[in-house]
């Protein structure tokens, strides 16, 4: 009896630290435009997710040029758990899991040494655009 409180206890303690770790990751996404806390209340539909903004102003911005904020747009969809790593974003290869590169609190794997070394070589936006730019190689979205 006691070790089923006990289980019981501890799985209701994990599904809080879970539910507070999700709260907290949402709480940390930015907008792609002004890179200011986003917000649900300013959301445009893009591959095949929903992003979010911090005004009614950056939407519009978006829309105009969606290319420049495609990367930073992507990159929130992962963070949301909209979008979900399937392979090597640079090849399309499988991955090792050995071979990783941290961007922005997502943590990316790639197929070698070269893709990692190539993303890693990059700064700020460029690491951010080589690796969510494009998707079509290595996310797809979740189901």
């Amino acid at each position: 009896m006691k070790t089923r409180i006990l289980g019981s206890l501890c799985f209701v303690a994990l599904m809080c630290v879970a539910f507070v770790y999700a709260e907290d990751k949402v709480a940390q996404l930015k907008c792609p435009v002004s890179g200011k806390p986003a917000s649900p209340d300013h959301v445009v539909s893009f591959n095949g997710g929903k992003v979010e903004f911090c005004c009614d102003n950056c939407p519009k911005a978006f829309e105009k040029d969606t290319a420049k904020y495609a990367g930073k747009a992507n990159l929130q969809l992962v963070q949301s758990g909209q979008l979900k790593q399937v392979a090597c974003p640079i090849t399309g290869k499988p991955v090792d899991a050995s071979k990783t590169v941290t961007i922005d609190g997502v943590k990316v794997a790639f197929c070698c040494d070269n893709c990692k070394g190539k993303v890693e070589k990059a700064t700020g936006d460029e690491k951010i655009d080589l690796v969510f730019k494009d998707t079509s190689k290595g996310f797809k979205p979740a189901k």
